[in-house]
């Protein structure tokens, strides 16, 4: 299996990543050049024990004329203008390759300057986190995002994180909503209900909305929080997800149009098309797109089995990647186990989280991992 590890450009940056990096050796380092909002703690600095990022922020010079009516906030609490550019480089140098780690449509800071091109849900709520894919501001400054990151840098992979509609359930601010929602009900409430997509519905807006409303409305009311299904007309619902997989696939053909031919393209994503966040619901175009598609592999109890699947609907050409955790609150059990369990089931890659929050203390698991893949 092939080994990716994540870091910030700050973590890259600190003395001793490298060699760390290096003894672990992972296949490849991906380094966020963009990225939302963070407090993200340093195990390894000897003179802090955390970077807070305050608002989403893009680490490679922001360019005046390079962005269209949507522009990214540079970061203030990194000292180089082109920190992301300075980790590859330092990776480079250091004969590590490196990819890019790029978010696309997780920005509360845009989403607050501009709630016109943010998500809205049914009840007529702006999602400011969530970047409305429908909507050409939106694609045009995914498309710039991504040109801008890449420029000038020898990158290995292009790795794409929130490339589609993000909705009810992600990060935003101190998140309050855990448990609250049953799957059904954040299913609808993730259904964005803007100008942007309503006209693409053929159907009358102010309709459906009334319906979605109602139907939360009726889901909440029973107090079942285990409910999956709605009971939307089914040709309703499949217009709702039409609709989201044209901006989804539109979004990716703007953001794909941008990099060099040979580029090797790693999409984070899900199997379910309903899906919405970091790793959005996979369209059928998608998988045409991809030359790997990275699926949440955070719980041991479902993540072979998410392969698995995957394994069985996608073509072989289409590489299998678990994204795993070595920072959770709770420790896999048996991390060696459970990467071995993912490799049988089909995967090909390793996705781990995170070289720079892992410190000292969770390191033995990183090795473990890579280890363990590097043995299947």
């Amino acid at each position: 299996m092939k080994v990716t590890g994540y870091a910030y450009p700050w973590d890259v940056l600190e003395a001793g990543f490298a060699a760390r990096a290096r003894d672990l050796g992972v296949d490849e380092v991906a380094v966020a050049l963009s990225y939302h909002s963070t407090r993200a703690a340093t195990p390894w600095s000897a003179s802090r024990t955390a970077v807070v990022a305050r608002h989403a922020a893009f680490y490679r010079p922001v360019r005046s004329g390079a962005w269209g009516a949507l522009s990214p906030a540079a970061p203030d609490w990194v000292s180089s203008e082109d920190s992301g550019g300075d980790a590859v480089r330092l990776l480079n140098e250091a004969g590590i390759p490196a990819a890019a780690w790029i978010v696309l449509t997780h920005n509360s800071q845009l989403g607050y300057e501009h709630p016109d091109v943010a998500v809205r849900n049914c009840f007529g709520e702006v999602y400011p986190w969530a970047l409305c894919p429908s909507r050409p501001a939106v694609r045009e400054y995914a498309a710039a995002l991504t040109a801008e990151a890449v420029a000038g840098l020898d990158l290995s992979s292009v790795i794409l994180e929130a490339c589609g509609p993000l909705g009810a359930v992600h990060q935003h601010q101190h998140e309050k909503t855990d448990g609250v929602w049953a799957p059904a009900v954040a299913r609808l409430l993730s259904i964005c209900c803007c100008d942007a997509c309503a006209s693409s519905w053929d159907v009358d807006a102010d309709t459906v909305r009334a319906q979605l409303v109602e139907e939360v409305r009726r889901l909440v009311a029973t107090g079942d929080l285990g409910v999956t299904a709605d009971a939307l007309p089914p040709s309703l619902t499949q217009t709702l997800l039409r609709v989201r997989q044209a901006a989804t696939d539109a979004l990716r053909a703007a953001v794909l149009a941008t990099l060099p031919e040979g580029t090797r393209i790693v999409l984070h994503g899900a199997l379910d098309p309903w899906v919405t966040g970091a790793l959005p619901g996979l369209t059928p175009g998608a998988i045409e797109d991809a030359d790997s598609v990275v699926l949440f592999g955070w719980a041991p109890a479902t993540g072979a089995d998410a392969v698995a699947a995957a394994r069985e609907a996608l073509p072989e050409r289409v590489a299998i990647g678990s994204y795993i955790t070595a920072v959770a609150a709770a420790p896999v059990p048996d991390i060696a186990a459970y990467v071995g369990e993912l490799a049988k089931a089909g995967a090909a890659e390793l996705h781990l989280y995170h070289l720079g929050l892992a410190g000292p203390g969770r390191w033995r698991d990183l090795d473990t991992a890579t280890a363990a893949a590097h043995e299947n």
